[in-house]
């Protein structure tokens, strides 16, 4: 079954996954969802990754989800998609939105890349917001 929107999918697999209370989910591969997946490690949200191609197979995304250990519950409280095939949101540099006050992250698709926010703020530079997480 083809997928329409890849970004959609790579969000309801992680969420569905937490909400199941797994420590691992797989992703099919792309060079957005790779990115995107380096943001959310650099970020605190997820564990650890790693990419892998099994030999004659496509390339998966291998996620070690992160759960607080005092309360069990999952680090990410939400993953929203923003923009999508049928509504796509742009912002300028200035207009990029601050999730939960600056304490979740937006992950924006630039003419220099993949990044959050907060660096394509810092960048001077807009584009397509993606998704917001927190």
């Amino acid at each position: 079954m083809a997928v329409t929107d890849s970004i959609a999918d790579f969000l309801t697999r992680i969420r569905n996954a937490q909400q199941s209370g797994h420590r691992m989910v797989e992703i099919p591969a792309s060079n957005v969802k790779k990115r995107m997946t380096e943001i959310l490690y650099e970020n605190g949200y997820i564990l650890k990754y790693k990419f892998e191609k099994p030999e004659g197979e496509f390339e998966k995304i291998m996620i070690a989800l992160k759960y607080d250990p005092a309360t069990r519950q999952p680090v990410i409280q939400k993953l929203q998609r923003a923009s999508r095939p049928g509504l796509r949101k742009y912002s300028g540099a200035e207009d990029l939105p601050r999730v939960s006050s600056g304490l979740g992250i937006a992950i924006v698709s630039t003419n220099k890349g993949i990044m959050t926010d907060k660096q394509a703020r810092a960048q001077h530079v807009g584009g397509e917001v993606l998704c917001y997480i927190f």
